[in-house]
């Protein structure tokens, strides 16, 4: 009998991120479904993956740390009772090759939850279906976090990273600066609107209570990030409301991407190169807040919500 068998095992999920720039073209042609990229595509991407790393890639670590961060909490709290696995969209391990580890482990009961706090039927909901026909399969019981949007110490952790940007961006651009917070995620195709996904209002309500928290009266939500498909996303871009609000007069604006966890490209390059850049173009001065990574207080979350589906 396995020493596993008694214990909860937690399967903890996310996009996933190549390991080197070597793996980049099979990763762009997993999310691809399996056509690979035109050499413009992947010199775009690989380009891209080259000006935030310079081609050491740490960005798997963000993940494996995020992994760590969680199980350690969950051995604090309930000790010998949970054991984490990883599971990724489009890199490996795959979602299926982690609920492959917990059967082989004789895990027979498990918790699934998202690096990602908002529910869509287009992302969490996606690495649900896949992990839930993969347990289904090999008699593991599996109950799911499905969002967590409003915990309190999710608000908490990105309440104080607002004020600390406020603080330095103030330092930055100045105390009199016309100053805007702008919280972003990315974009989905708009069709979700027509589905009536969550995944917008949950967004809005993150942007609100950690406003609301953080005194911010002036703020917007914008998305960014969106796939280059026939089918419309949602927007605003950040880029096109950066141009906007320079129109209004503001001069110095915060970034909060509260839809993304850990540092990563979106994040990188998509905010810290291509919206900077553009932000000082049109005479703004741009700062990020600080990603939540291992965030005591994100770890805290997580635990807490696998416990609670654990129940």
């Amino acid at each position: 009998m396995s020493s596993s068998e008694h214990k909860i095992g937690v399967l903890v999920m996310s996009y996933g991120t190549p390991e080197s720039m070597d793996d980049v073209e099979a990763y762009y042609t997993h999310i691809r479904r399996g056509h690979p990229p035109t050499e413009e595509q992947l010199k775009e991407l690989t380009d891209r993956y080259e000006a935030i790393v310079g081609g050491v890639f740490p960005l798997r670590e963000n993940t494996n740390g995020q992994v760590a961060g969680l199980q350690d909490k969950l051995d604090s709290t309930a000790p010998g009772q949970y054991v984490c696995y990883q599971g990724l969209k489009h890199a490996r391990p795959y979602i299926e090759d982690g609920v492959e580890e917990m059967a082989k482990d004789g895990i027979r009961r498990a918790v699934g939850i998202v690096l990602a706090p908002h529910f869509s039927t287009m992302s969490v909901g996606s690495y649900i279906k896949r992990a839930k026909e993969k347990a289904d399969e090999l008699g593991i019981e599996m109950s799911f976090v499905e969002q967590y949007h409003l915990h309190p110490k999710l608000i908490k952790a990105l309440t104080e990273r607002v004020a600390n940007g406020l603080a330095v961006l103030a330092k930055s651009a100045g105390a009199d600066a016309k100053t805007k917070v702008l919280f972003s995620a990315h974009s989905l195709p708009e069709k979700i609107r027509e589905l009536g996904d969550p995944y917008e209002k949950q967004l809005l309500e993150t942007s609100a209570a950690v406003a609301e928290a953080a005194g911010v009266q002036d703020w917007q939500f914008t998305w960014q990030s969106a796939g280059r498909t026939r089918d419309p996303w949602l927007g605003p871009d950040i880029l096109e409301t950066l141009d906007t609000i320079a129109g209004e007069g503001v001069e110095a604006v915060l970034v909060a991407p509260v839809g993304f966890v850990s540092d990563h490209l979106e994040v990188l390059y998509d905010l810290d190169i291509e919206a900077k850049a553009e932000a000082e173009k049109i005479g703004i001065k741009l700062e990020r807040i600080a990603m939540l990574n291992r965030d005591p207080l994100y770890m805290e979350t997580l635990a807490e919500s696998v416990q609670a589906a654990a129940l």
